[in-house]
């Protein structure tokens, strides 16, 4: 149940629209379920002689605004209090004594008319549909006094949420006024007349966020916006300091032609210009190549970005576990992270990571304070993988894609957690939906790479294909993973193990390395996830079909803004693989 509380000045106008036939004649049968004493005029049912529904009309509205016509001049000036109350599609219908009910409640929940005040304010409830009525109060007491109504929004969905236990109803998630604001009607219903698939709010918050991700100063953020494409204009002290930005879409206008500006606070609450700066305040961590000796600079620019990535993404998802101020901060710089992936991902995943970066947009606001804590690994994960750009989908780069969102869905699940334990029930919502969306885009990004892997698995010798499934029986008896002479899941993994140990490692010590870096309850394949934690610790080619670009002779990696990964940031990066000592090696087969 969803109520939605707006304020006006004119009452009689109000009466006339809910009367009416509604915008698309979506308006049936408007009457009366409630009023303040059960005798206001219903100009749905009159049953007077020839009456005159315009009549009946003015002297409803008229008996609304007898308080507000006494007090005179100290009216206030939005002296209408307007609340629609809707149900989900899936709820049964109310009956009109039930919506009596819900009225009657709400309006004494937000101090209107308290139950048994007989000074309490004048309102009607109006259905004419079977799902939704709407509330109409004015706020000026019988005893000519103003109502206190402070958090109005708040009673309301508190009572919403204790009516839905008692009525049987679907159970929404309760607000924590965390939430970006949400398109009106008239938005909504302009952006399907201009063809559009959502209003321009939506699609400028996704645009700013998008924008944001890896920005290193002010004036990026600002570049960033004009190149996409958007409006800009930014307000200006006397003293030339930048005091707050607004964008509009190009082509969106209002009725006198003028641009829709939209400010960057209207858009989401951490999108305003004070919060942006908090933001950028640490700066991203300065990257430098890394030396070519530990095979990460042989990658395409994008592979590595994204390897890199992927190590820190999974440091992020530790830091969930501790200080509060901490994991909510670590949850803002994963958001940027999924944006910066999302706009440089190749067409056939591009639409679920989209949808999953906007998922977790929710996930990464709550009253947990995120100030004054260290983002700057995140920030230039995600710097870098937009600075490297798309070149996606094809050989190192594709693969690089399925290992960085098979931790990214960890990541997501462990925010889930995170939420949760403290209550937060919609941004526990929106982390899984956001990892039901990274888990379809990740079947999809990893489904050739682990074709060719099983392939590659079941290809090997019979006696080495044995002696690596004594040794996953032997680290993961409870692990559910199959190593039996029969083709299965495990053959990627043994390809894996196969390929790790030919470079030089020690099959089961790095197998117990890459289940030590985080649970793995919470995978829905433990084989993929180990898989690509055993091809990252190894250095091996994320798509096993490729081999790494390596730099032609007498040449050395570019260190350019794009891929500069610095070798003293490693460590917050990604666990560093142990790298064997020679003498403990196994003997190569």
């Amino acid at each position: 149940m969803v109520p939605k509380i707006r304020r006006g000045s004119r009452t009689h106008g109000l009466v006339v629209y809910l009367y009416g036939p509604g915008k698309r004649d979506e308006h049936v049968d408007p009457h009366l379920v409630g009023s303040w004493d059960g005798f206001a005029p219903d100009p749905g049912r009159d049953t007077s002689p020839d009456p005159d529904p315009k009549v009946t009309l003015a002297r409803l509205a008229a008996a609304l605004d007898l308080r507000v016509k006494q007090v005179g001049t100290k009216a206030p000036a939005e002296h209408v209090w307007h609340c629609s109350v809707r149900t989900d599609p899936g709820d049964r219908i109310l009956t009109d004594a039930e919506w009596n009910t819900v009225a009657r409640r709400l309006v004494h929940a937000v101090n209107l008319a308290p139950e048994g005040d007989p000074d309490g304010c004048r309102w009607v409830a109006v259905r004419h549909a079977d799902d939704h009525i709407h509330i109409l109060a004015t706020m000026v007491r019988g005893d000519l006094r103003r109502p206190r109504m402070n958090y109005d929004f708040k009673k309301a969905q508190a009572e919403c949420r204790r009516i839905e236990k008692e009525m049987g109803l679907r159970r929404l998630k309760p607000g924590d006024g965390t939430g970006a604001k949400t398109p009106t009607s008239a938005e909504r219903f302009k952006a399907e007349r201009s063809g559009r698939s959502e209003a321009p709010r939506e699609t400028l918050r996704e645009a700013v966020r998008q924008a944001l991700a890896g920005t290193a100063t002010e004036e990026e953020f600002f570049t960033r916006l004009r190149e996409a494409g958007l409006r800009v204009k930014v307000r200006h002290a006397p003293s030339g300091d930048a005091l707050g930005y607004n964008v509009a879409l190009p082509g969106d206008r209002n009725r006198h032609g003028e641009p829709v500006w939209y400010p960057g606070s209207k858009l989401a609450p951490d999108l305003s210009l004070p919060k942006i700066r908090l933001r950028l305040a640490d700066g991203t961590a300065e990257q430098a190549a890394p030396p070519a000796a530990d095979g990460r600079a042989d990658w395409s620019p994008p592979a590595r970005e994204r390897r890199s990535a992927t190590g820190i993404a999974e440091r992020a998802a530790d830091l969930l576990d501790g200080d509060d101020e901490e994991a909510a901060a670590q949850l803002v710089g994963v958001g940027e992270l999924l944006d910066a992936v999302a706009q440089t991902s190749p067409a056939a995943t591009r639409a679920e990571l989209a949808a999953a970066a906007r998922a977790f947009e929710r996930a990464t606001r709550s009253h947990v304070r995120a100030e004054r804590t260290d983002t700057r690994a995140l920030r230039s994960a995600a710097r870098g993988i937009v600075q490297a750009g798309g070149a996606l989908g094809r050989g190192e780069d594709g693969g690089t894609t399925a290992m960085l969102l098979s931790t990214l869905v960890l990541v997501t699940l462990a925010a889930a957690h995170w939420h949760s334990a403290r209550g937060h029930a919609q941004q526990a919502h929106a982390s899984r939906q956001a990892a039901a969306h990274l888990r379809t885009a990740y079947h999809q990004a990893a489904a050739t790479p682990m074709r060719v892997l099983h392939d590659q698995g079941r290809a090997l010798p019979e006696a080495q294909r044995r002696t690596h499934r004594v040794t996953l029986r032997a680290v993961l008896p409870k692990r559910g993973v199959r190593a039996d002479d029969t083709p299965t899941r495990a053959d990627a993994l043994v390809a894996t193990l196969a390929q790790a140990e030919q470079k030089g490692h020690a099959p089961e010590t790095l197998l117990r390395q890459a289940i030590a870096m985080r649970e793995l309850d919470t995978a829905e394949d433990v084989n993929d996830v180990l898989v690509w934690r055993l091809r990252r610790l190894a250095q091996l080619p994320a798509h096993p079909g490729e081999a790494p670009r390596r730099p032609q002779a007498g040449t050395r990696p570019t260190k350019t803004p794009a891929n500069r990964t610095s070798e003293r940031n490693a460590p917050a990066a990604a666990p560093r693989p142990a790298v064997p000592d020679p003498r403990s090696r196994a003997p190569r087969r």
